[in-house]
């Protein structure tokens, strides 16, 4: 395709939403793209990123491809202790940067890792009774969204599994309801196709713990002495109960980066609690979501090749967990590390700024506070390389395809390079 020649391609997936949307229509011009159709906040800021890097930078000075490749395999071989972090890329992607890793005797966190570890906590202690989008879809019938305006990181949220056209068993989704505890949405997508405004439960963020040991208390019937938990009449939260126990399936959904506050997996695990009491006479379960900037590809790619999620230690040769000693923000505040390799392909959210040496290998237009070491721009999969990426309910591995040709090389290219100058 020549830089004048328009492309219009139709059922693009999405890098960038977390959902998989598959129904996007971009319109390719050179280096330029446009979301013509089915766009959103996110999708569309991420498809329409200028492209305005494509030399690598060492020291903030152009350089080739192999003179960069070579100086970040340089400053590897000198650490002792190299932090790899970002991971906003695509199952190649993260597979080469761990056998890096490993080859580095590195530490692997993915830059959402955080709100992950408080769903991770409660998997591991307890478990939960989770169920899928496709599910979601064809089934809900009420839907609670625990302190997280869910629509705030997935825009299409609602309209591509809530208020769907038609579902596999003939529901009449116009009918479902949709119940918020918590923040009040930002948007408008939860309301329903007839004009029908989300119930609304306000509770402060503090206040959520007491909330759904709450639930979970009144779901095994047990009596409750206060006649308010939270600020919330206890009468309308067993009303909130007795609903869900009359659906044919109710779900009750959370954005763990949204639950922002001191042990909040401790307030996961009674929600997840809450659920399974509810499976003893009604059919009910629970949707972690997730998935932007690649967390769930990066936790998936990590399970299969270490058996650990992230936060994963080669330090001793073998893979080690530690959710709160190889976390970045403790590695680099204890100076423990001394390199901070950052890879993000997908979005443009430079590395932290950090006084040992950075290697970035990011995104073209990734702006810096301050220039690494070493940047290495690639190209963004489902753009300019072909992939694949983990929807935010972990179950469905997308197609990524390429649009365009930028002369970019992918992450994984240049990962594979480095280990190979090693």
């Amino acid at each position: 395709m020549s830089d004048s020649a328009n492309k219009v391609y139709e059922n693009v997936p999405s890098p960038f939403c977390g959902i998989a949307s598959d129904d996007l229509k971009i319109e390719v011009q050179g280096d330029r793209l446009k979301v013509l159709e089915n766009g959103d906040a996110v999708t569309i800021s991420g498809f329409e990123a200028a492209v305005t890097d494509k030399s690598p930078r060492i020291g903030g000075q152009p350089a080739s491809l192999e003179d960069a490749v070579a100086k970040a395999a340089a400053l590897l071989k000198d650490a002792k202790l190299p932090l790899f972090s970002g991971f906003g890329t695509d199952v190649n992607g993260t597979r080469a940067a761990m056998s890096l890793i490993d080859k580095s005797r590195g530490v692997f966190d993915q830059m959402r890792a955080e709100g992950g570890m408080r769903n991770l906590a409660v998997l591991q202690d307890s478990g939960w009774l989770a169920t899928t989008l496709g599910e979601l879809k064809n089934r809900v019938e009420v839907l609670v969204c625990f302190g997280s305006d869910i629509e705030a990181n997935f825009p299409r949220f609602f309209e591509r599994f809530i208020w769907t056209p038609e579902t596999l068993f003939g529901q009449d989704t116009k009918k479902r309801e949709i119940v918020f505890i918590g923040p009040a949405p930002a948007g408008k997508a939860a309301v329903s196709p007839d004009g029908r405004e989300p119930k609304v439960i306000p509770c402060p963020p503090e206040a959520l713990p007491d909330v759904a040991a709450a639930l979970a208390a009144l779901a095994r019937g047990n009596r409750l002495q206060a006649e308010t938990v939270g600020g919330i009449p206890v009468a309308e939260l067993q009303a909130l109960v007795e609903r869900m126990r009359q659906a044919s399936y109710s779900v009750v959904t959370w954005a763990a980066g949204q639950l922002n506050f001191p042990h909040a997996e401790l307030a996961i695990q009674q929600v997840c609690q809450f659920v399974v009491t509810l499976n003893k006479t009604v059919r009910a379960a629970a949707l972690p979501v997730g998935g932007q900037d690649g967390d769930r590809t990066a936790g998936q790619v990590a399970s299969w090749i270490s058996g650990y999620p992230t936060r994963v230690g080669y330090l001793r040769g073998y893979p080690e967990h530690d959710a709160y000693h190889y976390s970045s923000a403790q590695l680099l505040g204890n100076g423990e590390a001394d390199l901070l390799v950052w890879v993000n392909s997908i979005a443009l959210t430079p590395p932290p700024a950090s006084a040992i040496p950075t290697v970035a290998i990011g995104r073209s237009g990734m702006q810096f506070g301050k220039e690494p070491d070493v940047f290495i721009p690639v190209g963004c999969p489902g753009i300019d390389h072909g992939g694949h990426m983990y929807r935010c309910d972990n179950v469905v591995a997308m197609p990524l395809y390429k649009l365009r040709d930028a002369g970019l090389p992918s992450a994984s290219d240049v990962l594979k390079a480095i280990e190979a100058a090693l």
